[in-house]
């Protein structure tokens, strides 16, 4: 495919100006002689990335889909714990790349598209399956509803790291604790918007999740606690400052000693309460007697026992095992050691506590008044109507600085850099924002 120069040009000057405009940022169109481009290949499970020059360059299927240049990548710890454990590897020889930064050089044919011609945006890629849109390549490419304009206070660099953190902390808030951002710039009621779609247009295996996940008598208001364990990482950097902007109060359980001053120097991520994480039951008890055990909402984003852990830091009338192994060895106690006035089984009515676990959940023996979910993410993709309604809100937030990007950490050098970062990040010499690669 071989893109002229003066073909986007005229395009360009034919594209009618967005609406405000001038609050984003636009680039000149390099158009590629060649149907050819750089790019990653994973040629087979646990080896480095391949660096190849000949891979065809993607082409665009449907109306509301543009040809992106990728500027800048955020690297991501799925992109090395993919191949190193062999999971979320649908084919191979396998794109990786789940997020970037670049300049639209081919617009969408559908002409209600806010994105234009030019335009730098940030792409949450969370289609993993369809190569076409990965972000270790020259070229990528992206649906026009899960693409957000790059303001101008923001660079392309932390834009690349933005993107999916965003999505699924939206995604968690909003679907699974049934959070409304309505009264925040104009942003989603998601679940709302979610339940009015046939639901044999959602995906069969998160159909449950959307529809039943949450009552809505259960959903999140402002001032319940919202308990945050792993709050260091990225996705936990902005769920943090949408749970705040909804009037959540936030608790974060980190190593305190390694991000505790990071995490309360800043405001937009200052948490209500800061909990060491270095001792749990130290932890668990803190956010029991803070609370009064009327925490209702928690996010782990670390695994499975870290989540065992959040499980027994939220509100229930059950008596928790004291270990999280034996979440999945031994059955749970329905009644306290002492016996209380009143009844210890769930009450039906009563709103339960909802734990969400972006990497893994406990394993059985979970109290019928805790329920868990799991980040429907490919409403993201999937969903026209959630993806343009979450990417023209994050514009909003963005341009407000009511959002604020992940630290930058460090940058590599191209595409031939990556397989150098990645490694970093298996060492865990990156902790509390992400590396970017860096494409010339």
């Amino acid at each position: 495919m071989v893109f002229s120069i003066s073909k986007w040009r005229r395009r360009s000057r034919a594209s009618k100006a967005n609406p405000n405009s001038t609050q984003f940022q636009h680039g000149d169109v390099e158009a590629s002689q060649s149907n050819t481009q750089s790019a990653l290949l994973l040629y087979a499970v646990r080896q480095p990335y391949e660096f190849v020059t000949d891979h065809p360059i993607p082409t665009s299927k449907r109306d509301t889909e543009l040809l992106v240049k990728v500027l800048a990548i955020g690297l991501n710890p799925i992109d090395w714990k993919a191949p190193d454990f062999n999971f979320g590897i649908p084919t191979l020889p396998y794109i990786a790349g789940r997020e970037f930064t670049g300049t639209v050089v081919q617009a969408a044919s559908r002409t209600n598209s806010r994105i234009r011609q030019g335009d730098i945006v940030i792409v949450p890629s969370t289609d993993y399956r369809d190569l076409r849109k990965a972000a270790f390549q020259e070229y990528s490419i992206a649906s026009s509803f899960n693409t957000i304009r790059l303001p101008r206070n923001i660079s392309t660099q932390a834009g690349s790291i933005l993107g999916v953190a965003f999505v699924a902390a939206a995604l968690a808030l909003g679907i699974c604790m049934g959070v409304s951002f309505e009264d925040i710039e104009g942003g989603p009621n998601l679940l709302k918007l979610v339940r009015s779609i046939d639901p044999e247009n959602l995906p069969a295996d998160i159909r449950k999740e959307c529809l039943e996940g949450i009552r809505d008598d259960e959903r999140a208001q402002k001032g319940d606690f919202l308990v945050i364990w792993g709050g260091s990482s990225t996705c936990a950097y902005t769920m943090k400052q949408l749970a705040r902007l909804a009037g959540l109060r936030n608790i974060s359980v980190v190593d305190s000693s390694k991000h505790g001053l990071r995490l309360s120097s800043r405001d937009h991520i200052r948490p209500d309460l800061l909990v060491d994480a270095h001792d749990p039951e130290r932890a668990i008890s803190i956010i029991k007697s803070a609370t009064n055990n009327s925490a209702r909402f928690g996010f782990d984003t670390q695994g499975k026992e870290t989540a065992s852990q959040l499980l027994r830091s939220l509100a229930s009338l059950h008596c928790f095992p004291n270990h999280p192994e034996e979440y999945s060895t031994s059955k749970l106690n329905s009644k306290l050691p002492t016996p209380p006035s009143t009844p210890a089984e769930a009450n039906p009515s009563a709103p339960r506590s909802h734990l969400v676990g972006l990497t893994g959940l406990p394993k059985g023996n979970v109290p019928e008044d805790v329920a868990l979910h799991s980040v429907p993410i490919k409403l993201f993709h999937e969903i026209p109507e959630v993806g343009e309604a979450l990417c023209s809100w994050a514009e909003r937030l963005l341009v407000k600085g009511l959002l604020v990007p992940p630290d930058v950490l460090g940058t590599v050098d191209g595409l031939g850099g990556i397989n150098a970062g990645l490694d970093r990040l298996r060492k865990r010499e990156v902790s509390g924002g992400r590396l970017v690669a860096v494409l010339r």
